[in-house]
């Protein structure tokens, strides 16, 4: 391990002398060749002082996690904004239908929900290049205008036309928002509690996702009060847009830039003065990349960082095949068939969702990103069984619902133990800081191209072959994401970000 004094730092140029570090480059492109879990056993046995934003400081302890926890606190509104337009038609779409002249009209309901979708997805292909043009913190900024502008274009809406209008510029801003907060939680972070703040994206989502029931609840009875629920999500993409103005910027981003007074400045607001040197060496161990806006898709997807990039859409392709969206769609069908109101069912697999928000927020950082996901993904499979045998002739009438409420409650309390929180903050861990925004925008376009086609095919799936079958599908999905899992995910618990992407760095 490197140590801060190995360089000679230069407060005239805020430059470091970078000798020792080519020197560990070169020794970590020979490990590599002799496998990365070697590199990082023996990586781990190495002491320092330098480890203190991504590592553990062993002279002078761990950096206080109070002094960046106000600034994951104003990046997780972009979570809660996500949640929050995610279930905003929920509640309010029937009562919306009739005053915009489009009830009964499924095809035009179902737009009204897709719309979002199409904008994120391509906010998401956007959000790299974004996020390396012009920093993590003005790309929260631009995440939060076409939220402002597209709920207050939803709460005017005089017909379809404009509502939908309102949710594309809603879905850009969604588009945007996921993938800049990973990569800002994952920068700004120090790696004792980078799981922690990651799982913190989680439970906002949650929070957003509940909020948009309550406060969508009186719209069936209440005229016009669908138009309340899209002026409340105005008010926190402004706080994100003003309180974002006084966040930390990533140091990160800066250094790449070339900017590293500013990335000095930055660490000593994150971390404190005592830290400040040991974690630009840590910093410096990695190439300064100022070339990054010159990464191009094509490299992405056919250069040397094709392995990575294929591991980061994989493991969003099978969260999504999971079928977790279509158990957020189908839920309130069970429940009504268990007898069970609708608003109850939601609060449930609500509740359900929150709660292993909080205990993958508990786990993150002791037991690590790769057994959780292991854990995770083999207890939806387990859930996804209890409700394909719910649906088949083994099970008896009256134990029928029980089984299926059940299987559905497991399955969402599963998946937010670690499918859901983990792949954002894993991948933007695993991806070298050269392409890591535009790695993160193009695994998010495969979120949400799967996510738009579980959401168009799950209830014509469900006619055609039946809930057994399709259960069953969704189970042996499950199975092959914990078997990928793994054979192809490391383990970056307590890493730095370093550490990491010498251990992933493809040779040249």
């Amino acid at each position: 391990m490197l140590t801060a004094e190995s360089f000679v730092f230069s407060s005239g140029d805020g430059a470091y002398n970078n000798m020792a570090m080519r020197g560990r480059h070169l020794d970590a492109y020979s490990m590599y060749k002799r496998g990365s879990k070697d590199y990082i056993n023996a990586h781990d046995k190495e002491q320092g002082s330098a480890r203190l934003l991504n590592g553990a400081g062993k002279d002078i302890g761990n950096p206080s996690w109070n002094r960046s926890l106000p600034h994951i606190l104003v990046a997780t509104l972009s979570s809660l904004l996500f949640g929050y337009h995610l279930g905003v038609v929920n509640e309010t779409l029937e009562s919306m239908s009739h005053d915009l002249g489009f009830h009964g009209n499924t095809m035009a309901e179902g737009l009204v929900v897709s719309t979002c979708l199409g904008g994120a997805f391509v906010g998401s292909l956007f959000s790299g290049s974004i996020a390396d043009g012009v920093g993590r913190r003005r790309a929260f900024q631009l995440c939060a205008l076409p939220m402002i502008i597209g709920s207050s274009m939803s709460a005017t809406a005089k017909n379809l036309w404009g509502m939908l209008l309102g949710r594309l510029f809603v879905g850009s801003g969604m588009g945007i928002g996921p993938p800049v907060a990973a990569l800002y939680v994952t920068e700004v972070s120090p790696a004792y509690v980078r799981g922690t703040y990651g799982s913190c994206t989680q439970i906002a989502t949650c929070l957003g996702l509940m909020g948009a029931l309550f406060i969508g609840l009186p719209a069936k009875e209440t005229e016009g009060w669908w138009r309340i629920c899209f002026w409340v999500s105005a008010v926190p993409a402004a706080m994100l847009a003003l309180f974002m103005e006084f966040s930390a910027e990533s140091p990160q981003w800066l250094f790449k830039r070339g900017r590293g007074a500013d990335a000095e400045a930055e660490f000593e607001k994150l971390l404190g003065g005592p830290y400040v040197k040991g974690a630009m060496a840590e910093l410096s161990k990695s190439d300064r990349g100022d070339e990054a806006d010159t990464v191009r898709f094509s490299e992405l997807l056919y250069g040397r960082h094709r392995k990575v990039i294929f591991i980061g859409s994989t493991l969003f392709a099978l969260q999504q095949l999971s079928g977790i969206n279509a158990v957020f769609y189908f839920s309130s069908t069970v429940f009504k068939n268990a007898g069970v109101p609708s608003e109850s069912a939601n609060i449930c697999v609500g509740i359900a969702n929150l709660i292993g928000s909080f205990v993958a927020l508990l786990l993150m950082d002791k037991l690590g990103r790769k057994l959780l996901l292991i854990g995770s993904f083999s207890g939806m499979a387990v859930a996804m069984g209890l409700q394909a045998t719910s649906a088949s002739s083994l099970v008896s009438s009256s134990n029928e619902v029980y089984m299926s409420v059940g299987g559905m409650l497991l399955f969402v309390l599963t998946f937010a133990m670690g499918a859901g929180p983990v792949p954002g903050l894993l991948l933007s861990e695993m991806f070298p800081g050269r392409i890591r925004a535009k790695a993160m925008s193009i695994c998010m376009a495969v979120h949400w191209v799967i996510n738009f086609f579980v959401g168009l095919l799950f209830l014509r799936l469900l006619e055609q072959i039946g809930p057994l079958v399709l259960n069953t599908i969704f189970g042996t999905f499950c199975l092959l994401a914990v078997i990928f899992v793994k054979k192809n995910v490391l383990e970056t618990k307590g890493k730095s970000l370093q550490e990491i992407e010498i251990a992933f760095l493809p040779p040249e």
